[in-house]
């Protein structure tokens, strides 16, 4: 492929709902353009786009892959992202990279949550759009009813460009409004036919010139004269109102019968703005100040990795977005976050899992640059004399946590390893020892993302592991003030063992114990005071109702006597046990649970059904009110052992558009039904 410069590239992220025809469509696009010998389908396993074993295996795309394709002197970089939300880390990572997002639905389908949180990320982030309605030509569909929708949404932004038509034989048409030609399939090529008459095109076609004609004074007077509009001025008007927000065009198509995907395509690549438009950015220098980054090949290198992908057989790669510059093999870029400067070895260009040799990626273009050790997703590699820093890449955060449990003795540091190397491909992924309760901790963004981490591990890094939910790590605590005498006394011949203890235990505010003294006379020497107080340590690490570690409470030694030959530190200890063993279970002892603060939100009439879920869950409400992007939150504190599946139950409840956060706030006494469970649960694991 040629080196093409910015005014000639343009970063297409495709992204909408699961299921919606993405991955197909893009298949369709590249096979269109010449860049397949074959059109590429899910179901037989032989796509460009979705080429992990695990895609393969499960028919969706679990990750972010990149393919380009050549047409009409441009060339055009495809993002392809996942639609399940539990991959939406792929989405945060296509979002960064791409100058135009293609949102897809499908024909009949509503607003689907898919398609809306794609619109408010690129609102967010001010980027172009388009959106592809796909599956036309599909059984029981309505086009009209899913561009109704958008238009009752957004309004007049939404423009119809090709929309379907059914002529007078039941063949499925595309309309194509800027040249007011009509395109009948058959076998996936395009034959011209005479323009459908039909009413409901006439009005789509009213629309788009009223769209059209917003864009330009001039342009505005011609549409109120009723004078028709050429093909060059609907493309320049449209071309307008993509980069500045202002229209959203939409095509009708379908990627299994190549319907309309021409139309798509020659619309892309005059239609959507070139990365010399939109691939401008602002980071921030050394000093901390906001600096413009001009999308220049001739200017300092600024460039963003925005994926990591850990290949068994090629090593790391690290895909790279190029701001201004140019990266080129065998030079050397500074890494901000390292401060370190990186030896640029190997570039290619990828389509999916193939590869080709590039002497470098220029301004504006994406391309993959391999082992670059020290790099991970989100750094940033610019020129060592024109530092900059830019954004990194917008990651959701892990929600859902489970326990990693080797089946094979011994593999744990194989777990480890491979986690961690999973960890830099996928930063959605969090990972944790957790060495109270003893377990290997994985988070993720939902049940199948955890699967996926799961299934990769076995055929990536050969280590088999089952996932269990994690343990919860409870505390003890007491609740009555007690005094007690604790005595160890032992004669084995020789020099005995003595130490003899009077200690007050009494309830406090503290996370470890707190030991004080108060002993009168010597009874106790000093010397022997930090035995007692290991001691007690000692004990406190495992309580006496279930073995969790105790806290609030406070250990006075009071009183207590010694022996001049028999006494020692350890004898001490060992009295200071006994005045544990026999006092604390006369203390009131009780089993704390973690208690977290959760902030849930979710749309206003789903509101009641997650107010009952929470409430099951022992959940207190502390308040409501309205929150970002038109949902409502609820805040409530919560048992967290009581929250294990509540971020799959809340994504079920809203159709994907709720989530939540939650941070620990303290312990509290659990419920006497509560800690009985826990007591005896802890008893049979301790006896295993």
């Amino acid at each position: 492929m040629k080196v093409y410069n910015a005014e000639k590239i343009k970063n297409i992220v495709i992204a909408g709902h699961g299921s919606r025809g993405k991955t197909s469509l893009a298949e369709a696009m590249l096979f269109f353009a010449g860049a397949t010998d074959r059109l590429g389908k899910i179901t037989e396993g032989n796509t460009v786009l979705d080429c992990d074993a695990e895609e393969k295996s499960r028919k969706i795309s679990v990750s972010t892959a990149v393919a380009p394709f050549e047409y009409n002197d441009c060339k055009i970089n495809l993002i392809d992202t996942p639609g399940l939300f539990d991959f939406a880390g792929g989405v945060s990572e296509g979002l960064r990279a791409g100058d135009c997002a293609l949102i897809v639905t499908a024909a009949g389908c509503g607003y689907d949550v898919g398609a809306e949180k794609i619109f408010k990320a690129t609102e967010k982030l001010k980027m172009s759009k388009m959106v592809a309605i796909t599956k036309v030509d599909a059984e029981n569909t309505n086009f009209y009813k899913t561009i109704s929708m958008l238009r009752e949404v957004h309004g007049n932004k939404i423009c119809p460009v090709v929309v379907p038509y059914m002529d007078a034989d039941k063949v499925s048409a595309y309309v194509d409004l800027i040249t007011k030609k009509a395109y009948k399939y058959a076998d996936g090529k395009p034959t011209e036919v005479d323009m459908p008459g039909d009413e409901f095109v006439d009005q789509m076609n009213s629309i788009l010139c009223e769209a059209v004609a917003s864009q330009d004074d001039e342009m505005m007077e011609k549409f109120f004269d009723g004078v028709d509009f050429s093909a060059e001025e609907v493309i320049k008007g449209l071309a307008t109102g993509v980069a500045d927000g202002s229209l959203v065009p939409v095509f009708a198509c379908s990627g299994f019968t190549m319907g309309g995907i021409d139309l798509l395509v020659e619309a892309l690549s005059k239609i959507a703005p070139s990365a010399k438009e939109a691939s401008a950015e602002t980071g921030v220098d050394e000093s901390g100040n906001e600096v413009e980054i001009a999308c220049d090949e001739n200017a300092p290198l600024a460039a963003i990795c925005f994926k990591t992908i850990a290949d068994p057989f090629v090593g790391k790669m690290s895909f790279i977005k190029v701001v201004s510059g140019k990266l080129s093999a065998d030079s050397q870029a500074f890494n901000m976050r390292t401060g370190e400067n990186e030896r640029i070895g190997k570039i290619v260009t990828i389509k999916g899992s193939k590869q080709e040799d590039a002497a470098a990626i220029v301004a504006g273009d994406i391309g993959v640059v391999t082992k670059l050790a020290n790099v991970i997703t989100g750094d940033t590699l610019c020129a060592a004399n024109k530092k900059v820093t830019l954004a990194k890449v917008d990651f959701p955060a892990p929600c859902l946590q489970m326990a990693l449990k080797v089946r094979k003795k011994g593999e744990e540091e194989k777990l480890v390893a491979g986690i961690t190397r999973l960890m830099e491909e996928d930063p959605t992924i969090s990972y944790k020892n957790n060495t109270e309760t003893k377990e290997q901790v994985v988070s993720g963004l939902g049940e199948q993302h955890l699967a996926v981490i799961v299934s990769k591990l076995k055929t990536k890094f050969g280590v088999e592991v089952d996932l269990t939910v994690p343990k919860v790590a409870y505390r003890e605590t007491i609740k009555k003030k007690i005094e007690v005498q604790g005595r160890h006394k032992k004669q084995s011949g020789g020099h005995g063992q003595f130490g003899d203890v009077f200690i007050r235990f009494e309830p406090c505010d503290s996370e470890e114990l707190v030991f004080a003294e108060e002993v009168f006379g010597g009874s106790v020497p000093k010397n022997f005071f930090p035995a007692v107080e290991k001691g007690l340590r000692e004990c406190t690490a495992k309580g006496v109702l279930a073995g969790y570690p105790m806290v609030g409470v406070k250990a006075t030694l009071y009183d207590g006597s010694y022996h001049p030959v028999d006494s020692s530190e350890m004898a001490f200890k060992m009295a200071a046990a006994v005045a544990f063993k026999n006092g604390i279970p006369d203390a009131n002892p009780v089993l704390l649970e973690p208690i977290g603060t959760l902030k849930a939100y979710m749309p206003d009439e789903k509101m009641g059904d997650i107010m009952g879920d929470i409430t099951k869950r022992r959940g207190r409400m502390l308040g409501m009110g309205p929150a970002e992007d038109g949902l409502q939150e609820l805040v409530a504190e919560v048992p967290m052992a009581e929250l294990g599946d509540f971020a799959t139950v809340l994504r079920s409840v809203t159709a994907g558009k709720g989530y939540f956060t939650l941070e620990f706030a303290r312990y509290e006494e659990a419920p006497q039904n509560v800690a009985l469970k826990v007591i005896e649960a802890r008893k049979a694991e301790l006896a295993e």
